[in-house]
C-alpha cells in the first residue's frame, strides 16, 4: 500500500517541475543531553527548557503537517526541503520515521558542522523524484581556520525523469545555507556573513566550471536583500525574491515589523524559466501579535515559556519550471 501511494505521489507531481523548500525550523534538538554544547543542556528533559520527548514529538508531527499542508496548497510534495537549526541525524530520522512522513519517500542528507550551538543544516529529498550523485559539507574559513559555524551543505541531484541519461546536463546543484547572526552587532558581524556570501559564489562558480550550471542555493542568510554584500553573488546567483522584498513581506517579525532574511537564488541557467517564489503562510504555524497589528510565526519558546509552536520563522517555496529545458534533461 505504501509503495502504492509513492506511486500515486510521483504521477500527481509535474514532470516539467521542481519544488524546493527553505525552512529554518529554531533549534530542533532532540530530546537527550548527549553532547558538551550549552544547547543540547538547555534543550533536554533534565534542562532548563524541560525539552521532553513529548515536546519533540508535538514538533516533528507539526512539521510534517506543514509539509502535507504544502501539498494540499501547490498540489504536490516539495521535492527538496532544506532545513536550518537541526541538531543532528537522529532528529531528521525520527521526522521520517514517526511522523505521517514515513509513509512518504523522503531521505535525508546531513553532516555535523562546528557550530558551536551545536545546529546544522540537512536536506530532505523525494527518492521517486531524484537521485542524489553527489554531496559534502562546505566549511567557511577565516584566515585559513575553520569557522565555528555552520557548513554550506552541498547537493548535486539527477531528475529521474530526465530524458538524456548519462549526460553532465542532467544534473543540478542544491546549496542549503545558514549564515552567520548578528549576534554581537551587525557592524562587527558584517566581516562573517560576507565570508559566507564569498563562500557561496565561489562553489557557484566551480560548479560551473564542472558543467553543472543549474544551481539553487536557499536558506537563512540572516540579512535582508538591501545588504550590498549580496551583490557579491552576482553574476553566478540572482535572487527570486526581490518582489516580495519590494511589497514588505518577510519570514521573521521582529518589534512588530516583517524582515525577509529567508532567501532563494538561482543561476542563470535556471531564471530563463522564470521561477516563482513565495512565503508560506500556513494558518497553524502562525499566532496573535498582541504586542502590535496582526499575526506572528509561534514559536516552540518564548522567553522561558513553553508556546507549543515550530518556529520563529516561515518557511520560502520556489518552483522551477525546466519545461523549455527538457531535451536537456534537468
Amino acid at each position: 500500500m505504501r509503495h502504492l501511494f509513492i506511486l500515486l505521489l510521483w504521477l500527481l507531481s509535474p514532470p516539467d517541475s521542481l519544488s524546493v523548500m527553505c525552512w529554518n525550523v529554531e533549534n530542533f534538538f532532540d530530546w537527550r543531553n548527549d553532547s558538551t554544547t550549552e544547547s543540547d543542556a538547555e534543550f533536554s528533559a533534565s534542562g532548563e527548557r524541560h525539552w521532553t520527548w513529548k515536546r519533540f514529538q508535538a514538533k516533528a508531527n507539526a512539521f510534517a503537517k506543514a509539509l502535507l499542508w504544502v501539498a494540499d496548497d501547490t498540489g504536490r510534495l516539495p521535492d527538496i526541503v532544506g532545513l536550518e537549526e537541526v541538531e543532528n541525524a537522529f532528529v531528521l530520522r525520527q521526522l521520517l520515521q514517526k511522523t505521517a512522513l514515513r509513509k512518504l519517500d523522503y531521505q535525508y542528507v546531513h553532516y555535523a558542522s562546528p557550530d558551536r550551538r551545536g545546529i546544522d543544516v540537512a536536506l530532505l529529498y523525494r527518492t521517486s523524484r531524484l537521485e542524489l550523485v553527489d554531496s559534502k559539507p562546505c566549511h567557511l574559513y577565516e584566515a585559513d581556520t575553520v569557522m565555528a559555524t555552520r557548513d554550506i551543505l552541498l547537493c548535486v541531484f539527477r531528475r529521474k525523469d530526465s530524458v538524456i541519461p548519462g549526460l553532465t546536463r542532467n544534473l543540478f546543484a542544491v546549496l542549503i545555507n545558514h549564515h552567520p547572526s548578528k549576534y554581537g552587532g551587525a557592524a562587527e558581524s558584517e566581516p562573517r556573513r560576507r565570508i559566507a556570501v564569498d563562500r557561496l559564489r565561489f562553489l557557484a562558480d566551480s560548479l560551473a566550471a564542472e558543467g553543472i550550471d543549474r544551481i539553487i542555493a536557499g536558506g537563512d542568510f540572516n540579512d535582508t536583500p538591501d545588504n550590498p554584500v549580496f551583490h557579491r553573488l552576482e553574476p553566478a546567483l540572482k535572487p527570486l525574491h526581490t518582489a516580495l522584498f519590494r511589497r514588505g513581506e518577510g519570514t521573521i517579525k521582529y518589534d512588530g515589523k516583517w524582515d525577509l532574511i529567508d532567501h532563494f537564488y538561482a543561476s542563470p541557467a535556471l531564471l530563463e524559466a522564470a521561477p516563482s517564489m513565495r512565503i508560506l503562510w500556513i494558518p497553524f504555524l502562525l499566532t496573535r501579535d498582541n504586542a502590535h497589528s496582526g499575526e506572528k510565526p509561534l514559536r516552540t519558546y518564548t522567553g522561558p515559556r513553553y508556546a507549543g509552536g515550530v518556529s520563529d520563522h516561515l518557511p520560502i517555496i520556489a518552483i522551477f519550471s525546466v519545461s523549455s529545458q527538457a531535451k536537456d534533461g534537468l
